[in-house]
């Protein structure tokens, strides 16, 4: 189903004072770290590691093992999207041997981290040459496609075709290809580390490819009829062709939440909503749900469990890591789709 446009433009982010750039930069490795930032390994003869977003952090983590100290600027709950760096991820990044970053805009601003930090060098875009691509707004890149122009993408054909939809990790197959990435990207910084990193992508892929399964045979088990999905934003587009889910419209609709849906678009979402007998909207974590509520009541679509679409949860919570995360999402999603109490996993 065709969705409604609207403009992807996000408003321009102020930079950091030059002065507060360079004071942060001074700080002394004894001043107080942010207690939500998140690391493993620590020792003194760890690769340090700086991940923009919660799910680098948690694949970096995973097969970096305690070879690496990772620092994760993005946190819990956070919208990658509008965010601003602050003084602290330049004084982390300093030094970094390597910064994973997740790339198609989705964390432009790790440009003006990396910059500053003079690490422009050590950043690897994790999601570049992925297997599955697809266009924000339009329908799944296969995946022969891809095979056939090399598995990547240049600027010039986004520019010519749509913007890139930058949420590749909601096609585990995606994941697997990061993971790989990111042990090769790490075996150069730390050749002594290879078979250690090969040997933990490897682990992580069986499951990130067990987790695939598991989806498949959930959705699947859910009549076509109900897969129908409305999110707070287009977020969802590489889970909804890779599960054969059908993405009815989007509150914001946008793969980023910088843009706005106007008067007209909400209510033609509405309109839509009761028309395929759409059962549930569903918010997400890093967004206010007033908007997924308003439409709930207009349209009699129930609220649907919160999703983690730009961003993991914090420690503890269901969506602390990236399979636990798509887990949760799945479960969610179907007891919106059937109207059930129990989900994917019970």
């Amino acid at each position: 189903m065709t969705r409604p446009t609207t403009s992807r433009s996000a408003p321009s982010r102020s930079l950091l004072a030059a002065g507060l750039l360079t004071a942060a930069l001074t700080v002394t490795a004894c001043g107080d770290d942010d207690p939500g930032t998140a690391g493993s390994g620590g020792g003194d003869a760890a690769v340090k590691v700086v991940a923009t977003t919660t799910q680098l952090g948690d694949f970096a983590r995973e097969v970096g093992g305690d070879r690496v100290d990772v620092t994760q600027l993005l946190q819990a709950n956070s919208d990658p999207h509008d965010y601003e760096p602050r003084p602290q991820d330049l004084r982390e990044a300093t030094g970094a041997k390597v910064m994973f970053v997740s790339g198609d805009d989705l964390d432009a601003w790790s440009g003006d981290v990396a910059k500053q930090a003079g690490i422009e060098g050590a950043v690897l875009d994790v999601g570049q040459g992925r297997p599955v691509e697809r266009e924000g707004g339009h329908e799944h890149e296969d995946e022969e496609h891809a095979e056939e122009e090399g598995g990547k993408h240049s600027e010039e054909e986004g520019d010519e075709h749509g913007d890139v939809d930058p949420h590749w990790w909601h096609d585990p197959r995606n994941v697997e290809y990061a993971a790989q990435r990111i042990a090769t990207k790490l075996a150069e910084v730390d050749p002594a580390g290879a078979p250690d990193y090969r040997a933990r992508a490897a682990a992580y892929v069986t499951k990130v490819r067990a987790l695939d399964q598991r989806l498949q045979r959930c959705f699947s088990a859910v009549p076509a009829a109900q897969r129908k999905l409305v999110s707070d934003h287009d977020a969802f587009g590489y889970l909804a062709a890779r599960y054969d889910i059908e993405v009815v419209g989007a509150i914001i609709p946008a793969t980023t939440t910088q843009a706005q849906a106007s008067a007209g678009e909400l209510t033609a979402l509405a309109r839509t909503i009761e028309t395929e007998g759409v059962r549930a909207i569903f918010p997400e974590s890093s967004l206010n749900p007033k908007l997924a509520e308003a439409i709930s009541q207009r349209t009699g679509a129930k609220v649907g469990g919160t999703l983690y679409a730009d961003t993991l949860g914090p420690e503890g919570s269901a969506g602390a890591t990236y399979l636990s995360s798509e887990q949760a999402n799945a479960d969610a999603l179907v007891r919106g789709f059937t109207g059930r109490s129990t989900g994917c996993a019970s």
